[in-house]
């Protein structure tokens, strides 16, 4: 089975899947380390099934707007679930790939922020969706990437499960997808967490 139809698969159990015990501390400093303000339009990019939902409309706020791209019916569909159960009005969700998305898809409007977690290491061309992200992205916007390296130091006794974990999540735990972000803005915070599997990496991009 392709990593992209491993992903759809997983749409129904992914949450329970997902390893949000250790993986939750990523989404929480991502958004932290944007600086998102009441009334930012935030684009989600890989948004599956909206894990990082209740995190950002707490950060925007009610006159905020939170957009959620991917590529998966599956994920979307729980996504949605999500957002009805939840009552959010001004988050919505776009079917398209992360290396597609245009402006037209967010509704004509460029974005504040744009936030990442788990999802560059998973797609194919993270370079194609790095140029997107750009694209729709307001002059002096902030940008924040999170994903997964190899355990450091004396974590890397941990590093065999860590592969495993990114392997059933059809992710390249090689990607560092993160240099991308690195390369574009003058200056980056970074956070690094469970033993360094975690990398949380934002910058401004002028």
């Amino acid at each position: 089975m392709s990593d992209r139809r491993a992903y759809a698969a997983g749409a129904a159990y992914y949450d329970l899947l997902s390893g949000e015990l250790v993986y939750r501390a990523g989404r929480a400093a991502g958004v932290k380390l944007l600086d998102l303000q009441p009334g930012d339009t935030v684009l989600d990019v890989g948004c599956g099934t909206g894990l990082n939902f209740a995190h950002l409309v707490d950060a925007v706020g009610a006159t905020g707007r939170v957009v959620g791209v991917d590529r998966s019916p599956d994920m979307l569909r729980v996504a949605r679930r999500r957002i009805a159960r939840r009552g959010w009005e001004s988050v919505s969700v776009v079917q398209v790939d992360a290396t597609e998305f245009t402006l037209a898809d967010l509704g004509g409007r460029r974005v504040d922020a744009a936030l990442s977690t788990y999802a560059m290491s998973v797609i194919d061309d993270a370079a194609a969706a790095w140029a997107r992200i750009r694209a729709v992205l307001k002059p002096n916007g902030r940008v924040c990437i999170v994903d997964m390296q190899e355990p450091t130091g004396a974590a890397r006794v941990l590093a065999p499960l860590a592969r495993l974990a990114c392997t059933m999540g059809g992710s390249d735990i090689d990607a560092h997808p993160w240099n991308l972000l690195a390369t574009a803005a003058p200056a980056v915070q970074t956070r690094s967490l469970r033993g360094g599997h975690i990398q949380v990496v934002a910058g401004t991009v002028t």
